[in-house]
């Protein structure tokens, strides 16, 4: 019972985090509009029936009963459709075309409007910076959270310290992978290397890092090596010497390498030890990369986003495997969060950086995908108002008639399209992570 109470109880975190953090990207997006003067009627966290509103001078805040998603409504978000016409309103919602309350204004209906208060009269660059705003406020959530989760909490790292000893040596591609009588022991448990012995030096290097530890161990097959471990406090020299073995190759990040579908392997020197991991704080410098390389793994899936589709729909109705790098939807976020908490063989404090991580990572995801350039994401606004302010920028230049503002509208057709695609991933999505979700055990 206690077990599916915490499990609820990650799932509860993920959604508050969710929420808070959409309610985050609308401020980022509310505060610009009223600092130059823009009429913004609504400001709603969630979609569907409203079940708390209240209204502070001209704005009406709320909060709707599915909290997965948001938006402020701008008057005069698009011009007039016609030449004399009115100003149309619009939210800043992702489906600001499909969904909206029953009684309140639909995107491009007109309505009355205060043309000085117009969002389409502003200059480009207040455009740009208001419809900015929601994106980079998750960037700055991102940062914040992945300063608390590497500062404060730190970074579980592979240590100096043995943590274990292989009892036989296997290759890579070996049909089983458990020791038999019969096997011939590991080099480094016949070199009486044990669990807990720091690695001091290997002949002659001081060792300050597991990794320089490997290469001098990988490049070494054959070789006597004087390995000194520190043991109770006292240092013990042992001699050991690395047995010729297949592993697999891999990259940065340890993941196998792969190539036409098999994975590489190479044959290395091995004694058959691994590390002890310890949790290390980072410094302040250390933030900003690990956010880089985060964005740069969301923009990479996005790339490879039709080809990943493939693997979810061959995951889902077929035998295929899931990545566990690959795309995933809020229900399987939510049941990563539930599975973390419920572990009981981790910390607390384990169980809670891993949550913060999962929202700081969400928070990037909603950075880069509102950047997209197409409506009706913040990145169509965007790359709608830049493209505007080209045309304006070349009609003066060769001292043309002004083009006046463009009616982003026009492309309601592809707007249509994108939400239902964008539907139907996410529908995919959730299915996949029904039947065949990713999980952490």
């Amino acid at each position: 019972m206690q077990n599916v109470l915490l499990y609820i109880l990650g799932i509860l975190i993920i959604v508050v985090g969710l929420a808070l953090s959409i309610g985050l990207h609308e401020l980022g997006h509310l505060i610009p509009a009223k600092r130059f003067g823009v009429r913004v009627s609504q400001y709603m966290i969630g979609f569907g029936p409203t079940l708390f509103s209240r209204r502070r001078g001209e704005t009406q805040y709320g909060l709707k009963a599915i909290p997965l998603g948001g938006y402020i409504s701008m008057e005069g978000m698009y011009p007039p459709a016609r030449k004399g016409g009115k100003a149309r309103t619009a939210t800043t919602g992702v489906f600001d075309t499909l969904v909206q309350d029953a009684g309140s204004p639909q995107p491009g209906d007109p309505v009355e409007v205060d043309d000085r208060r117009a969002f389409f009269r502003l200059p480009v660059y207040k455009r740009v910076i208001i419809m900015l705003g929601g994106p980079v406020m998750n960037l700055l959530i991102a940062i914040v959270l992945f300063a608390v989760l590497l500062c404060g909490f730190g970074v579980a790292q592979a240590s100096t310290t043995v943590g274990s000893v292989s009892q036989c040596v296997l290759a890579a591609s070996s049909g089983r992978q458990a020791c038999e009588a019969g096997d011939s022991p590991s080099p480094g448990q016949a070199a009486g290397i044990k669990p807990g012995d720091r690695l001091v030096s290997i002949d002659g290097t001081t060792i300050t890092s597991w990794d320089q530890a490997t290469a001098l161990i990988r490049k070494s097959p054959g070789s006597t090596l004087t390995v000194v471990v520190e043991r109770d406090g006292a240092p013990v020299t042992l001699a050991a010497t690395p047995l010729l073995t297949e592993r697999y190759v891999t990259d940065a990040n340890g993941v196998i390498v792969k190539e036409a579908g098999k994975s590489v392997t190479q044959e290395v020197g091995f004694l058959g030890i691994g590390p002890a991991t310890e949790v290390v704080q980072q410094p302040l410098t250390a933030v900003l990369p690990a956010v880089g390389a985060n964005i740069a793994n969301v923009v990479h899936l996005i790339l490879n986003l039709p080809q990943r589709m493939v693997d979810i729909v061959n995951a889902a109705f077929g035998p295929g495997q899931r990545d566990p790098n690959g795309p995933i939807s809020v229900v399987g976020v939510g049941r990563i969060a539930g599975e973390i908490t419920s572990l009981n063989s981790i910390p607390v404090l384990e169980r809670a950086s891993a949550l913060i991580g999962l929202v700081a990572s969400l928070n990037v995801a909603l950075f880069v995908f509102n950047l997209i350039p197409l409506m009706p994401l913040d990145g169509g606004h965007v790359a709608g108002a830049l493209i505007e302010g080209i045309r304006r920028g070349f009609a003066k230049l060769f001292h043309r008639r002004d083009p006046g503002p463009l009616d982003i509208t026009k492309i309601i057709p592809l707007t249509l399209a994108v939400t239902v695609i964008l539907g139907a991933m996410s529908l995919l999505l959730i299915y996949a992570d029904i039947v065949k979700p990713i999980t952490i055990q």
